[in-house]
């Protein structure tokens, strides 16, 4: 645990572990929380940020679109040496995901994945609804009823991982009004407090550990 952790110097201590990790070195797994920070992914669009006001943009080398972290957000970053581990990127995608779901699941809540849409998002009107997501959402939008809870963005160098995935527990969601949160526009962004579910930061960072350490064990 890294308790409270600038960003910037996270993302380049965690680069240049990657970079200059040997290849007995054992994995990581660094979980944290961040001052608030927009951060970019490589493939980011300048106009999925609308007004980021006084809260820094930073450009990343991880994959996707920009996202938000600030306090109450568990982040968790997993260095993991992939080929070492056996499986290949996108079933790691998979276990972070898988991870989430059993963190969510452990405080009563229902996850669920979108299809193309890499991140865990709960029903806004039932959030503890055990129903699985059917069919094609009214008017195509993929994301009609729904909140996103955790994003992911990763990056692979090496065979080895960095970055990784964040949790809302129980944050100020005002500046994810000021991004299209994962390049989606009007996506609605929630925490486990605006769902109901009182838990403390380290309690959720707590199980969220044991839940990767579990899913991404080879």
């Amino acid at each position: 645990m890294l308790g409270r952790a600038d960003y910037q110097a996270t993302f380049a201590a965690m680069r240049q572990f990657t970079q200059e990790r040997p290849a007995d070195a054992p994995d990581r797994l660094w979980v944290c929380e961040h001052p608030p920070v927009f951060t970019q992914g490589l493939a980011g669009r300048q106009d999925h940020i609308l007004l980021p006001g006084d809260i820094p943009v930073v450009q990343t080398d991880r994959g996707g679109q920009v996202t938000y972290h600030g306090p109450g957000q568990v982040v968790a970053y997993p260095l993991i040496d992939l080929r070492r581990a056996g499986y290949y990127v996108k079933e790691y995608v998979y276990r972070l995901e898988e991870a989430v779901l059993r963190t969510l699941a452990h405080f009563g809540v229902t996850g669920h994945r979108v299809a193309g849409a890499p991140g865990i998002y709960v029903r806004l009107d039932d959030p503890f609804s055990h129903a699985a997501l059917a069919g094609p959402q009214p008017g195509g939008d993929p994301f009609r009823g729904l909140g996103k809870i955790a994003a992911l963005g990763i990056k692979v160098s090496r065979h080895c991982t960095y970055h990784g995935v964040s949790l809302n527990v129980a944050m100020d969601l005002e500046p994810f009004t000021r991004i299209n949160p994962c390049g989606y526009a009007g996506l609605k962004t929630v925490d486990l407090s605006t769902i109901g579910v009182s838990v403390a930061w380290d309690e959720a960072a707590q199980v969220l550990s044991r839940k990767l350490v579990a899913f991404l064990a080879p």
